[in-house]
């Protein structure tokens, strides 16, 4: 129970960190941050499937799966934002 507290308490200290960062960001930043993220994304992927390949229990494998998909969904939409940002500064032939 006690293990369950402190990493209930560390995800909302990192939601509360992770809001204050993201609002303070100037917009010229946002688009190589957001490449940033997609790379994390990626990390987020591999342990995603190594969480659902361990296959502990049903609940982990179920999870690690529920992971994977919306990291996926991230990562691909992350990629395809990046690049309709980057679209726009391109020169018009």
């Amino acid at each position: 129970m006690e293990s369950l507290v402190v990493a209930l308490t560390v995800f909302v200290l990192a939601v509360f960190v992770g809001f204050e960062i993201i609002t303070k960001i100037p917009p010229t930043l946002h688009t190589p941050l957001m490449s940033g993220s997609n790379a994390i994304s990626g990390i987020t992927l591999i342990g995603a499937l190594l969480s659902a390949g361990a296959q502990q229990t049903e609940l982990t494998t179920w999870l690690g799966f529920a992971a994977l998909v919306f990291a996926t969904i991230n990562a691909v939409g992350g990629f395809m934002v990046t690049h309709r940002m980057l679209d726009m500064f391109r020169r018009k032939d």
